[in-house]
């Protein structure tokens, strides 16, 4: 709305009372099976919409599909997707398909909101206490599934993970009422919490030992699946970052993995914090983690102790 600060999604004011809030997102399979990417490809682009407050009114779906593959395939991975939109209570009316070398699916999602409360990035306030709803090492768990060395389980888990809407965490904290809110995807959770301390004028401190991993996150990347982007979103940010001695590389690679269909950071008032986990906590939102909080830095510094 007139301002350009990384949102998740694009909002356009049409007047005081109403405002038009997009987004899309696709990109290739993060797992072998097509139902589920089809799931993990709209969850993701929903995601979007919920980190900004919004409902979602409707979606399009979004495709690139080789013309070799089996229609089948193709019928599974809008399955996915239309069930996903399904949970999200939202109807798909429609979408573009073109020939691809390789499969790619996600939507467009459209919401309406009334400007005043759509929720930015660029909203947090000193003191505001950090909340994480989802485990960090996705990036580097879907890099060792295309590798084939992850195990069924820790696939399962992923899966699971990536699945899950960030429904019903924005549903808790519109009712709580919170200050700021990104999704934590591509840039990772340090890229992420980088574009709200620069937006809001803040700096931010998070504690590593309270930062939600996947278990087998820190085994594979000993084993080299490390994702390219881990390293480009810590050179993009070096300038911004203090690490304490004890946290190592292993530990600035999690910070910045890029995560599909993540969950959602949020900064609340200190006052609210404990409503706000209990808001979750009853919504049944998989992970519930304070990491952190905002704090006065005229630079936008990231503390990591």
């Amino acid at each position: 709305m007139g301002s350009n600060t990384a949102d998740d999604a694009a909002a356009y004011k049409i007047n005081d009372d109403l405002a038009v809030v997009q987004t899309i997102d696709y990109f290739t399979p993060t797992v072998d099976d097509p139902y589920h990417f089809g799931e993990i490809g709209a969850a993701n682009s929903l995601s979007d919409i919920y980190a900004m407050g919004c409902k979602p009114l409707f979606a399009l779906n979004v495709v690139g599909f080789p013309a070799g593959l089996p229609m089948s395939i193709l019928t599974e991975i809008l399955q996915g997707g239309a069930n996903k939109a399904k949970e999200a209570g939202i109807p798909v009316i429609g979408g573009h398909t073109i020939e691809d070398k390789e499969p790619k699916y996600g939507m467009v999602v459209t919401a309406i909101a009334k400007p005043s409360e759509i929720i930015t990035n660029a909203s947090a306030r000193a003191g505001d206490v950090l909340i994480l709803t989802k485990p960090l090492g996705i990036g580097i768990i879907t890099t060792a599934i295309k590798k084939e060395i992850a195990g069924q389980e820790t696939i399962d888990n992923v899966i699971r993970l990536m699945t899950t809407l960030n429904k019903y965490a924005a549903e808790a904290m519109t009712e709580v009422g919170i200050n700021c809110c990104t999704d934590v995807t591509g840039f990772g959770l340090l890229g992420h919490l980088h574009e709200i301390t620069e937006a809001s004028g803040v700096g931010a401190e998070i504690r590593m030992n309270d930062i939600p991993i996947i278990p087998e996150s820190r085994e594979f990347i000993r084993k080299g699946m490390i994702p390219g982007t881990n390293k480009t979103t810590l050179e993009f940010i070096q300038d911004k970052l203090e690490c304490d001695a004890n946290i190592s590389e292993e530990d600035k690679l999690i910070l910045a993995d890029p995560q599909t269909s993540g969950g959602l950071l949020i900064t609340v008032d200190e006052s609210k914090a404990e409503r706000l986990k209990t808001a979750l906590q009853e919504k049944g939102v998989p992970v519930i983690s304070e990491i952190g909080r905002i704090i006065e830095d005229k630079n936008s510094i990231i503390r990591v102790r």
